[in-house]
């Protein structure tokens, strides 16, 4: 059943290099395969993120992926260190204090991958749910 096997996310991006620089270099992910139309990169456990090579960047804004993780404002500090943008967001329902926004059952942030791809960070108040 599928419920037993590992996932993998896929996103699409126009400039690879740009991706393994940001996703490799910044994020601190290892290149598993790569090739001229995608790049798989190593996250925790078993998953995987692959990004596919496209003709035109994304213009959704809807989050594509997310990270789980524990101790999301440790997270944040890393990710700036090493230069990544953490996005801000003042709208209706939906309002960050320190990068962090809180839905209800949990705490997360957003940043933007050079392909336009949106992901967030992802910390359940309710660790039980990790």
């Amino acid at each position: 059943m599928l419920r037993e096997h590992p996932i993998g996310v896929m996103l699409t991006a126009t400039d690879l290099e740009a991706v393994k620089q940001f996703y490799g270099g910044r994020i601190g992910l290892g290149v598993l395969i790569e090739n001229d139309e995608f790049v798989t990169f190593r996250c925790g456990g078993d998953s995987r993120l692959v990004v596919t090579a496209s003709s035109a960047r994304t213009g959704e804004q809807q989050t594509k992926a997310s990270w789980r993780v524990t101790d999301i404002a440790t997270e944040i500090a890393e990710l700036r260190a090493r230069g990544v943008e953490i996005a801000e967001y003042d709208e209706p329902g939906l309002t960050t204090v320190d990068d962090v926004a809180d839905v209800g059952f949990a705490l997360v942030a957003w940043f933007v991958d050079p392909g336009g791809n949106t992901i967030w960070l992802l910390q359940f108040k309710d660790q039980g749910l990790g």
